[in-house]
């Protein structure tokens, strides 16, 4: 079984899949605690869910066959694995949004990971897992950091620049409450870094409404 905070279908709102029909799976529960969290309902949940359930309830958006596994840490839940086979047997494309602090080597290579990068004005700039840029995949994986603010987005450089990353797929999203998106796009002109700037698509259309 496992403990879901919610099953909802919309368009993904971050990524380079922004845009793009997708159902998504929240599981709950989180080892983390970040300041600007927006998903602080996912924390805990009475809602347990079979796999068989969970395919049942996702078959009723065919044909989308885009799923991101998010949270919350969906890692945290050992049946996550079995979960990730049955949905590439039913030949859905999978997305995994995943904090960082959880080892990544067992997630299989046909799930396409997207992975925070913890920047320090979320109170939990420690939790990432170095060895985790290992089992990155170069050409469909992606890095995520979350900036707050202009030491944030120095962060971000600097840990791009020492871990040499530049190649990789990473996407700066901005808290939208905390920096200006026009202060950030700036920076990345100025410094000229190759990264996606990503604003949330989903809080622009909806705000901050559940399950959208």
């Amino acid at each position: 079984m496992l403990n879901i905070s919610e099953i909802f279908y919309s368009l993904q709102g971050e990524s380079s899949f922004a845009g793009k029909l997708c159902v998504f799976i929240r599981f709950a529960g989180c080892n983390l605690r970040c300041k600007y969290c927006d998903t602080k309902y996912s924390y805990k949940s009475d809602l347990l869910l079979t796999i068989p359930k969970i395919i049942e309830k996702i078959e009723q958006y065919q044909p989308t066959k885009l799923v991101e596994i998010t949270g919350g840490e969906p890692l945290l839940q050992d049946e996550v694995y079995p979960l990730f086979e049955k949905l590439t047997n039913q030949n859905y494309e999978i997305l995994l949004e995943t904090n960082g602090s959880v080892n990544l080597e067992k997630v299989p290579n046909y799930v396409t990971k997207i992975v925070d990068i913890k920047c320090p004005e979320s109170g939990e700039s420690n939790s990432f897992l170095i060895k985790n840029l290992d089992f990155i995949n170069l050409k469909k994986d992606e890095l995520k950091f979350v900036i707050s603010n202009v030491s944030d987005y120095h962060f971000a450089k600097e840990f791009i620049q020492k871990n040499n990353l530049i190649k990789h797929k990473i996407i700066f999203s901005p808290v939208s409450n905390k920096i200006d998106f026009k202060k950030l796009a700036e920076l990345i002109i100025k410094d000229k870094l190759p990264v996606r700037l990503q604003i949330q698509l989903h809080k622009i259309i909806w705000g901050d409404e559940k399950g959208v």
